[in-house]
């Protein structure tokens, strides 16, 4: 039994010594080849980093604007409802001559200047004001009107920030890549030294440590989801 086993070990060592140059060479092809995939791999995820980050950007500048402009549109519905209080304490002014221009002028501005959003925020504040008139409500602070101005912003925004975190995922992935074929590059530089050395044993050691290698990159490159390739 024990002589068979060494036979057999023999063999093997045998088969091993013939055949050394073959198989250094078939793994330095399926490294070269794994090298290539994942620097391919890299690159496209490369690619889907800077269009993710494009685009991320646009959306929020984008966002920015739409905030600036609701803003702005906010600033000036404020500065028309302190025109309109004004104009609503002279319509309550017990003289008739004062109070009828006042009505003309507050239904002037009113049908020229105040937004579908922002009536609405008035008749809501108004009729909340005559209900509880301890407790006075300013219809700029009005939930639905400010959803109004600032939601298209809010949308925006979260757009930008995940398409922004799409080019983050990316470009770990890009990063996980690389590492990968740093790593095997040294295995293919440990696969070409075992190619040229004569001695058996160093190129037995040689090409057992860069198959190690090998397999720990290609364990990091699996964790990557692959793109496909057109």
């Amino acid at each position: 039994m024990s002589s068979d086993a060494t036979t057999e070990g023999r063999q093997g060592l045998s088969f091993l010594r013939k055949n050394t140059e073959v198989i250094i060479a078939i793994l330095l092809g399926v490294v070269s080849i794994a090298v290539a995939y994942a620097s391919f791999q890299s690159s496209l995820y490369g690619g889907q980093q800077a269009q993710a980050y494009t685009v991320g950007t646009n959306l929020s500048t984008e966002a920015e604007s739409m905030y600036l402009e609701g803003n702005q549109q906010y600033v000036q519905d404020s500065q028309l409802w302190q025109t309109l209080t004004e104009l609503r304490l002279d319509i309550a002014n017990p003289d008739p001559a004062i109070s009828e221009a006042a009505q003309i002028k507050y239904d002037t501005i009113y049908f020229q200047s105040v937004s579908e959003d922002f009536d609405g925020a008035i008749q809501r504040a108004d009729a909340e004001n005559e209900a509880n008139p301890d407790f006075y409500v300013d219809p700029s602070n009005d939930e639905d009107y400010q959803d109004a101005l600032f939601s298209g912003y809010s949308d925006k925004h979260e757009e930008g920030l995940a398409k922004i975190a799409e080019g983050d995922q990316a470009n770990s992935y890009g990063d996980k890549l690389t590492l990968a074929t740093v790593i095997m590059a040294v295995a293919l530089f440990l696969l070409g030294i075992a190619a040229v050395v004569s001695a058996f044993r160093i190129k037995l050691i040689m090409g057992g440590v860069a198959v190690v290698i090998f397999v720990a990159a290609i364990v990091i490159a699996a964790a990557v989801p692959a793109l496909p390739l057109f």
